[in-house]
């Protein structure tokens, strides 16, 4: 049976400021839960009113129905509708129960937004472009066939990481939820997939800041006329110290050790002063103050939500492009520069034949564009809902991909110069992979430009200012999951949230900046992310596709961007994408990393901890859904169909109200 919306059953008279109590749920202020706007002014029909139709400003007839709960839980039917005239008339029903029905009301008031669009494309071009597009893309391609290796990674990016890269922004998008929540309007037996995620979060910002630390050791020592790392009479130094820029005709041997490389291992890291995982030494006082103050910009960055985080990468996401074009350019004019160029280009087309280089390939596009981290599902959950994230992500997911070609050229001028001096091979000088590689070969080599401490200073700025909008996106993943499912708890105490946060990452940053830290950071890198986040968004893709319906899912992005998706993402979606990720998950557990890190070669059991680490967050969705089937109802079947229906509608907002989607 269906009532007008100015019917006196369903209409209730409330005191301005007054609580009351509508449609069975204690609403606080109902001008809140549902604004009708004609003309840019508010209507509140009356009883006297009967008849009379709530025009939306943008021609949507407005909708609030809800169906309350008696007290034995039963759900009583009740529909409310409101014709409008220029559109037909439309009913939505949605089931609030509760607390339930509390946080529904909670999700109805506006949700914070970015101040512009800039700002969200900023921020994920920001977090998809960090350290790794500088040091893991270059190694991986000359490693992997030179200019051969752009044509598996171009098939990956493609099939594989632009059409989850797309998944992840639609879903945020229209859903409007962190990576917990979000869940609940999916498919509720996969929630376990938002608590894994957040405790990668927080294994990633326990190592990768660390990274910055020692970044930011290197800017703090570049403020001298002379580079620490450019002689061999320093106190840290040793009789291997070996400088072949002097002056002098020096030789190099297979024992000479360069002043960079003694900087970065005896003096920034202290390695030496450890024995290995087994014996990590005490911590270093020097990298633990670095970090702390990157932890201070972080948290004064983030904690008033993306208001705040949305200006700051203004200067974090384009200030490395400006340093990237200053130093291609001198990169480009030293001598030797072409050696490296063509080294890093050069085609080797039996590698293509290699299984490894395409496991490589789709390796590398997925952990730059990054999807199953919480973030992109938390930044486009900030976005009015019509935006066109379908743009969004072409255009960012292209901008990533080229930087990391560009910044190949950065490097290998670079270590051409260096291949030039050494009087060696490029592949001689290029044997330094992950940070050695900036931290050691490309230091060493701006040491010995000429105006060295500018161009000291301006890459180390680069590195911070890349780590840190990447740091920005990560944590913000974990505020939005946990502020969104835990609304009443921390929706107004959301600095004192991010201060705990900020703490918790920071201890458990502290056995990273012991003197065997260096060890703890690569066991982590390849163990406590890689596989984990594999396993997490191959599920999510599952459980979107397969569970929540792709018909489904491609009737929301109709509903958000006006036009349907076509086969091609829908054909990606069903199977490439995760016949893409098992692929790459399956090659990982098959063939798993020997580590090595400078002469230490990691023990086995080390390998076993390592799978421990990354198992911890994956269990947390096996656990949740037995925990799921536990507490609901009914028998199996009925236990299972209810975990795969999703439990409550997505609020629509058309015009200045929002409807609910079932």
């Amino acid at each position: 049976e269906t009532e007008p919306l100015t019917s006196k059953k369903d209409v209730s008279d409330c005191n301005e400021g007054e609580d009351c109590k509508e449609n069975g749920l204690l609403v606080r202020n109902p001008k809140s839960a549902l604004r009708l706007v004609e003309d840019g002014n508010k209507v509140h029909p009356s009883q006297g009113e009967k008849g009379e139709a709530a025009q939306i400003s943008n021609g949507y007839s407005g909708v609030q129905s809800s169906v309350p709960c008696n007290g034995m839980g039963e759900v009583e039917d009740a529909q409310c509708t409101a014709p409008a005239a220029t559109t037909t008339t439309t009913t939505t029903t949605s089931t609030t129960c509760g607390a339930e029905g509390q946080q529904q009301l909670m999700e109805l008031e506006d949700r914070e937004t970015w101040s512009k669009k800039i700002d969200f494309l900023l921020s994920v071009i920001g977090y998809a472009v960090d350290l790794g597009n500088v040091w893991r893309f270059p190694y991986i391609c000359y490693q992997n066939g030179g200019g051969a290796f752009l044509i598996p990674y171009t098939i990956m990016a493609i099939f594989g990481g632009i059409p989850l890269f797309y998944m992840e922004l639609a879903l945020g998008q229209y859903h409007r939820n962190g990576c917990i929540s979000i869940w609940r309007k999916i498919c509720p037996i996969f929630k376990g997939i938002g608590f894994a995620i957040c405790i990668i979060d927080l294994y990633v910002a326990s190592y990768y800041n660390t990274i910055m630390a020692w970044a930011f050791y290197y800017l703090v020592s570049s403020f001298t006329a002379e580079l620490p790392w450019t002689s061999c009479t320093n106190a840290w130094n040793t009789g291997n110290c070996t400088n072949y820029f002097s002056k002098d005709n020096v030789s190099w041997s297979p024992h000479s050790i360069s002043p960079a490389e003694e900087f970065y291992t005896r003096q920034v890291l202290q390695v030496h002063r450890s024995n290995g995982l087994d014996d990590l030494g005490g911590i270093s006082w020097q990298l633990t103050l670095c970090l702390l103050l990157i932890f201070t910009i972080v948290y004064f960055s983030i904690w008033k939500g993306v208001k705040t985080s949305g200006k700051v990468v203004w200067v974090t996401a384009t200030f490395p492009y400006i340093i990237l074009f200053i130093l291609l350019v001198r990169g480009a004019t030293l001598p030797g520069a072409w050696r490296g160029v063509l080294y890093y280009l050069k085609p080797d087309w039996q590698k293509l034949l290699a299984t490894e280089v395409w496991v490589d390939a789709a390796a590398q596009i997925f952990f730059s564009l990054g999807p199953g981290f919480g973030v992109l599902l938390a930044y486009a959950s900030y976005n009015k809902f019509h935006n066109n994230c379908y743009q969004d992500a072409l255009v960012t997911s292209t901008v990533n991909c080229v930087t990391s070609f560009v910044s190949g050229f950065v490097i290998f001028t670079v270590l051409g110069y260096m291949a030039e001096m050494r009087n060696e091979d490029v592949s001689e000088v290029a044997k330094d992979t992950g940070p050695s590689l900036l931290f050691i070969t490309y230091a060493e080599a701006i040491a010995n430009m000429p105006a060295s401490t500018f161009f000291a200073i301006i890459f180390f700025l680069m590195l911070l200012t890349l780590g840190l909008d990447s740091t920005f996106a990560g944590l913000e993943g974990v505020i939005t999951g946990v502020l969104d499912e835990f609304p009443h708890v921390w929706s107004k105490r959301r600095e004192l949230f991010v201060l705990g946060l900020i703490i918790v990452c920071f201890l458990g940053s502290l056995a990273t900046l012991t003197f065997g830290g260096a060890y703890v950071v690569k066991l982590f890198e390849e163990y406590a992310t890689g596989p984990a986040v594999l396993t997490v968004v191959f599920l999510e893709a599952v459980a979107v596709a397969w569970f929540y319906g792709i018909t489904q899912f491609c009737n929301d992005v109709k509903e958000m961007l006006g036009f349907t998706p076509g086969w091609y993402w829908r054909v990606c979606w069903v199977a490439i994408s995760p016949i893409f990720l098992l692929f790459v998950t399956c090659s990982f557990l098959s063939n798993p990393p020997e580590l090595r890190l400078f002469e230490y070669n990691y023990p086995y059991w080390t390998t076993v901890v390592g799978y421990c680490i990354g198992t911890s967050s994956v269990i947390c969705i096996p656990t949740y859904m037995v925990y799921r089937l536990i507490i609901t109802p009914g028998t199996l079947k009925e236990r299972i169909l209810k975990s795969i229906t999703p439990e409550t509608a997505t609020e629509i907002p058309f015009g200045d109200i929002r409807m609910n989607a079932v």
